[in-house]
């Protein structure tokens, strides 16, 4: 099976949540890690790789948090998962760098299979998945209880 690492699949969760707020409003981590159910020492995790690759800016202070560092439109999950895990590779043939490039059968298929998945994940911004997520969470209504 070809698996995801956890942390990609919460980093993008976290970038999806930053996308949905009002930039205005930094999100603190602990913030993040209730509303995404992961630990606040992973979310720091998480969030100091996406800090370190430009994709989400700190603010320091009582009103201090995180927000995107970039336009969520213009951010795709490749960027997330690059950030994270570094380059998308589901084989370690498909880079010049094997022994066996010019000889083996089976590096084309996996070059396919990693291309198309590198467009999979370059196709889809943070913005449009934090869009589809306003229509999967709406905002929670007030209740008033008599």
């Amino acid at each position: 099976m070809i698996k995801l690492s956890t942390k990609v699949r919460y980093a993008a969760r976290i970038a999806v949540y930053l996308a949905m707020r009002n930039e205005k409003h930094p999100a603190r981590k602990q913030e993040i890690a209730e509303a995404e159910e992961i630990s606040g020492d992973y979310v720091e995790q998480i969030l100091i790789k996406l800090k370190t690759s430009g994709l989400v800016r700190s603010h320091r202070g009582t009103k201090g948090g995180f927000v995107l560092a970039r336009d969520p439109y213009k951010m795709t999950v490749a960027d997330v998962v690059s950030a994270v895990d570094g380059p998308i590779a589901i084989a370690p043939c498909t880079n010049d760098k094997c022994g066996r490039v010019n000889s083996c059968p089976t590096r084309t298929v996996w070059e396919k299979a990693n291309t198309a998945l590198v467009n999979i994940f370059s196709e889809y911004t943070i913005g449009t998945l934090a869009e589809e997520g306003r229509k999967l969470r709406p905002p929670k209504a007030w209740t008033f209880d008599i």
